[in-house]
């Protein structure tokens, strides 16, 4: 039989290498699988009918029925004929494996009833199918299937399960001694008796093990078959998956191949079943654990996706190509965004198509075993992959519309603004992109089955090569985040950098370039970081405004000012600067900053800087006369601020107290002055000195000042007509004689 496989083997080899049309090779490949499929099974039941010839001796091996275990494992399956709602693990190993062993008896021999058609329609069919399905739902729980990789951890758990039922199938039928499955007070006197005492528990004679410790639940108090068992149960199947098996109540021999050999999940599906028999047992022929319907409809739809995805991706391609993806010339700058989506929309079906593949495969044909394995890993690998380049290409997408939009809405459809937004957006948009494709890769990792403790040691691999030999492209990378974050010059202005000089055409990640009189020059960011940049561009507030010039002046506050003083001082300043109309100036001012200064002799001095468009030295000293006469009357507007309305000793107590209210009246009366404060500041030598804080909303100085005298007539009125004296300034004369005149 082997020589026939290999020499098989080697005719299908020169088959395919010949050039054949292609419909030609898939009839090949169909003829030689069917052969290969046909040979075994010939083979096979030659040799079977010999085994079973042979008389099996059973000298010795006790029957399940005589195994102390049974009478509890026939209760516990009437428990779960009626009940389909409790949990299979339980607190001791006895409680987890007859109810292990019980539901999946019986959800073997419920799928082989329900595996064959009726001829009647049974209207609790699907009832009973769903209700089977839970049964075995509930049985793989019990497994601890953590050393399973999680992306075939499910699919992997679900044969483990069926492939112990056969195992301990044999077990209990093939034991020549007493089984005593220890419940909870029998595990404490197993581990009475044991130097280490353990939570685990191991059949006699196997290596099927139950648990209570959990690596990923270490507060479990429930056992489960352990994850050692899990992980070996495929070979402990194969070693007796040739023995026939002796008949008892709860043998389900053909459970693991109806459920390898047959679309679906458990039940096969109804199509399935309503073909003829002689079609299904042609569909069943075995080629390895599947069949020839599995392998054939699994080639054919791996080639449908291949072709699709093969087709994606040189669409993918084709937007790629020279010239297509430099349209930044001139107005077509604004079509990246299209271009960006469209990129998007190639790469998406790539996902649901790889996902339906996938579903196909495991649920539709269940595959099973290793294939199963491969083909999970390979479009597990596919799909994530395709996520990060979408994932890239979404946030590439969404940082063109972005750039787009805000370009609109700030400065209409310039061109230039466009790429100051986009040198500003784009290198966030693709850093995030990238990191989320690191994420999702990682994530793929996990899936497949690699350590966390490797996957973090993956991740100190690029800090490895960054060590190495990428240290110029990480400092490039930094140096370009911090241009584009201080913002020393943008795409669009003039500037000399490093003794060239020329406009800025592009900031990217790693260089920038300016187009000089005769060339295009590419300079490192981190050369220019470190470079001394002059920029003779002068930003504004819109793009159609002409460029801009600082102004700064300073002036010094030769008079010591109370804080109040210095804060009206600030306000007056900044109002001005903000409504520069009152100035009656020609030009407006932009970005505007007003700031105080104290100087090394104890003064202080104010500082304004604004930004004007000028044209000439006429204009421009205009501006700053103007200014600093403004400023110059708004110093001396703030030293009259605060009045000091001194009253004779003479006033009473209740007179005192009625002062600030006298005050807040008369300042109330003029609507361009607000009151601030009034208080009794000192007793001074001929008079009670109060203080009087007011803030002026006048525009002009000469409004002030008018204002200030009707005040200072008015709080002499208000004085007079409470009897409210201001002393006249006195002096004491002393007079001695001299000698010569006594």
């Amino acid at each position: 039989m082997v020589c026939a496989q290999r020499l098989v083997g080697r005719l299908f080899t020169r088959v395919l290498t010949r050039p054949f049309t292609r419909a030609l090779r898939f009839l090949l490949v169909g003829l030689v699988a069917l052969a290969l499929s046909i040979a075994p099974p010939l083979l096979n039941v030659k040799a079977t009918e010999a085994f079973q010839q042979q008389p099996m001796t059973s000298k010795g091996l006790i029957p399940i029925e005589d195994q102390p275990f049974y009478p509890l494992l026939l209760k516990s399956s009437e428990t779960w004929s009626d009940v389909v709602l409790d949990q299979v693990v339980g607190d001791s190993p006895r409680t987890t494996l007859l109810n292990f062993y019980s539901v999946m008896a019986d959800v073997g021999l419920r799928a082989d009833r329900l595996g064959q058609r009726s001829s009647a329609k049974e209207q609790s069919r699907q009832e009973q199918i769903d209700d089977t399905n839970l049964l075995f739902a509930l049985a793989v729980k019990a497994l601890d299937s953590s050393s399973i990789p999680k992306s075939v951890r499910d699919d992997m758990a679900d044969e483990a399960a069926i492939q112990l039922k056969h195992v301990l199938d044999y077990v209990f039928t093939h034991s020549r001694q007493l089984i005593e499955v220890p419940d909870v007070e029998g595990m404490k006197e197993l581990n009475d008796r044991r130097s280490t005492p353990t939570n685990s528990w191991r059949i006699p004679g196997t290596a099927v093990t139950l648990t209570s410790d959990l690596d990923d639940d270490p507060e479990n108090e429930s056992f489960y078959f352990s994850a050692s068992t899990v992980s070996s149960i495929r070979s402990m199947y194969d070693e007796i998956r040739t023995i026939p098996e002796i008949q008892q109540p709860f043998a389900t021999p053909r459970f693991y191949s109806d459920f390898i050999h047959t679309p679906g999940y458990l039940v096969p599906p109804d199509w399935y079943l309503a073909l003829p028999k002689s079609w299904r047992g042609l569909f069943e022929w075995p080629i390895g654990d599947q069949t020839l319907f599995q392998v054939f409809c699994a080639a054919l739809l791996i080639g449908v996706y291949g072709f699709i995805y093969l087709r994606l991706l040189r669409m993918l391609f084709n937007t790629y190509k020279s010239g297509t993806h430099r349209v930044e010339n001139d107005r077509l700058i604004f079509q990246l965004d299209s271009l960006a989506w469209k990129r998007v929309l190639i790469v998406l079906p790539a996902l649901p198509l790889t996902y339906a593949t996938e579903q196909l495969i495991d649920n539709f044909l269940n595959f099973t075993g290793f294939p199963l394995v491969v083909a999970i890993y390979s479009f597990y690998v596919i799909w994530y992959f395709s996520a990060s380049v979408l994932v890239f290409f979404l946030f590439e997408a969404v940082g063109r519309s972005s750039s787009e939009f805000l370009a609109r809405v700030r400065g209409g459809e310039s061109p230039i603004r466009l790429r100051r937004i986009t040198s500003l957006v784009m290198p966030i948009s693709r850093v995030v992109g990238a990191l989320v494709s690191v994420v999702l890769i990682y994530r793929l990792l996990l899936l497949l089955g690699l350590p966390s403790s490797t996957v973090l040691a993956f991740s100190a691999v690029p800090g490895l090569a960054i060590g190495l030999g990428a240290s110029k492209l990480l400092g490039n990378l930094f140096a370009g985040l911090s241009i584009q974050t201080d913002r020393p010059l943008r795409v669009g202005e003039f500037c000399e950098v490093g003794g060239n000089l020329g406009f800025v055409t592009k900031i990217g990640l790693r260089s920038m370039e300016l187009q000089t009189l005769e060339s295009r020059v590419t300079i490192p960011n981190s050369v220019a970081d470190e470079a001394t940049i002059v920029n003779y561009s002068r930003r504004g507030v819109s793009w159609e405004r002409q460029p801009v010039q600082g102004l700064e002046l300073r002036l010094p506050i030769r008079d010591p000012l109370s804080p109040f003083q210095l804060d009206e001082l600030m306000r007056q300043a900044r109002r001005m600067v903000a409504a520069p109309e009152t100035l009656q100036l020609e030009v407006e001012l932009y970005e505007p900053v007003v700031s105080l200064e104290s100087l090394e002799d104890g003064t202080n001095q104010l500082i304004v800087f604004v930004m004007v468009e000028l044209h000439g030295w006429t204009a421009f000293l205009k501006v700053r006369e103007t200014l600093l006469v403004a400023l110059e009357e708004l110093l001396e507007r703030v030293s009259l601020s605060e009045l000091v309305v001194g009253v004779a000793y003479s006033t009473t107590p209740q007179q005192l107290e009625r002062i600030p209210e006298l005050m807040r009246s008369v300042v109330a009366e003029d609507s361009q002055l607000d009151f601030e404060a009034c208080r009794l500041v000192r007793i001074s030598a001929f008079s009670y000195d109060h203080e009087l804080e007011i803030r002026s909303c006048h525009a002009m100085h000469d409004d002030f000042e008018n204002s200030l005298h009707r005040l200072n007539r008015r709080i002499l009125e208000v004085l007079s007509q409470h009897r409210i004296e201001i002393p006249f300034p006195t002096q004491t004369l002393e007079l001695h004689s001299s000698e010569s005149s006594q």
